[in-house]
């Protein structure tokens, strides 16, 4: 299990074949706001020009972003891949082009930013590698791995692309486009359900008893309490794993409400913004950290809010000062404010708009539809509003600082 060798994923032509399909999926729906696109996973046969109606900007694009976030040399996309552009043929210029370089692996792997543009954040295999050995100790006996979640994003690729091969088990089974009854009713002794909150919400909903050593793993947004013991109470060995694009996995643990516990190569430093990672090599590197921490002692702590004002929609960092700006420039739209749902609301996000002309119910209607349209041609699905109220201000304390609002239902 520790053979650094063991970590050349490209090995495995359907690891590669489900990594490129979903960074090119995920290229495409950046750059196609509101159109529907076709489910994953996709066949190697899939043709892009013919298949999804790419033109050449787009192929140059998908092209880059592959070179970009897998590292290959850029000569990759400007010859074999824009002049076949076929997925089968991609994915084999992918392993041919990892296999042959020269330079130390690593792959950068996009989140947005803090003004809404993607944000590129880089790690070498080496240190990927060194998470999933830990990643692997904590998961004993799995015998398969069921995916719920992409591959391109760095907790996707780490448990169902890396800890595979750290376990010594065959290629992760993806069921993204599975209900979650049918996942449910497939899981077996062994496995280990790689998912997200809002997955897990969904399954929680249809009452499940989990077979015996069914293990579920939970990331990319906090997993509530009250869902996670509900699914402690259905037989779930449920692990949440703390971390983020820019760090990678910090911390885990097993039971809802507890602390997280740091993964061994990370410690508490004095400054509260930053960890210190012993990388495999023993030297120390920092790393800024995106969430204040609330530390019980020096290797447990517990989550206290993002520094950067994102939250979670989806398993997805959004930014709602970004949507408001969005939705602000809207001719119609004198102010406006974007929040996360309440948990008893749902769990998008929501806007009130101060409209520049009055509030007749009739006009307020058309805006709103009018607004939803907007956004359907500016923002990704995770960022979109789910719902929109109105109003003569935006709502404030008494203080006058921003306040939350209830949603209008009716």
């Amino acid at each position: 299990m520790s053979n650094f060798s063991d970590a050349d994923w490209w090995d495995s032509e359907a690891a590669v074949l489900r990594v490129v399909s979903d960074l090119l999926a995920g290229e495409l729906a950046q750059v196609r706001p509101g159109r529907a696109a076709l489910p994953l996973p996709w066949a190697p046969e899939l043709d892009f020009a013919r298949d999804l109606g790419a033109d050449s900007l787009e192929l140059l694009g998908m092209g880059t972003a592959l070179a970009e976030a897998l590292h290959l040399d850029r000569t990759e996309v400007d010859t074999r891949l824009l002049a076949r552009p076929c997925l089968g043929d991609w994915a084999a210029a992918v392993r041919t082009g990892l296999q042959t370089a020269a330079a130390p692996a690593a792959l950068t792997f996009r989140t947005s930013g803090s003004s809404g543009s993607p944000k590129r954040c880089s790690h070498a295999l080496a240190l990927l590698w060194q998470e999933v050995l830990e990643l692997a100790r904590l998961l004993p006996g799995r015998r398969r791995i069921l995916s719920l979640v992409p591959s391109h994003h760095i907790y996707g690729f780490l448990f169902t692309v890396l800890l595979p091969r750290a376990l010594g088990i065959g290629a992760a089974i993806d069921l993204r486009a599975a209900a979650p009854g049918s996942v449910l009713r497939e899981a077996r002794p062994g496995d280990l359900i790689v998912a997200h909150p809002g997955w897990w919400e969904q399954a929680a909903r249809l009452a499940p008893r989990f077979a015996e050593d069914v293990t579920g793993v939970s990331s990319t947004a906090p997993c509530p309490d009250p869902l996670a013991r509900e699914l402690a109470d259905a037989g779930l060995r449920l692990l949440q794993v703390y971390g983020s694009s820019e760090t990678a996995g910090v911390g885990w643990r097993e039971e809802g409400g507890a602390p997280f516990t740091l993964l061994p190569y990370w410690a508490a430093t004095g400054d509260p913004a930053t960890l210190a990672r012993m990388l495999p090599d023993g030297s120390i590197a920092g790393y800024p950290l995106q969430d204040r921490l609330d530390w019980e002692d020096a290797r447990r702590f517990r989550p206290a809010g993002r520094i950067d004002a994102a939250v979670q929609v989806g398993g997805v960092n959004v930014f709602p000062a970004y949507v408001a700006d969005v939705l602000k420039m809207h001719p119609q739209v004198a102010d406006a404010a974007v929040r996360l749902m309440r948990p008893d609301e749902g769990r998008r996000l929501k806007a009130f708009v101060v409209p520049h002309a009055g509030g007749r119910a009739a006009a307020v209607d058309a805006l709103r539809a009018d607004l939803l349209a907007w956004c359907a041609e500016r923002l990704t699905a995770p960022e979109r509003p789910a719902a929109i109220d109105f109003g003569e201000r935006l709502p404030r304390q008494a203080s006058g600082k921003p306040a939350d609002w209830i949603m209008n239902l009716a």
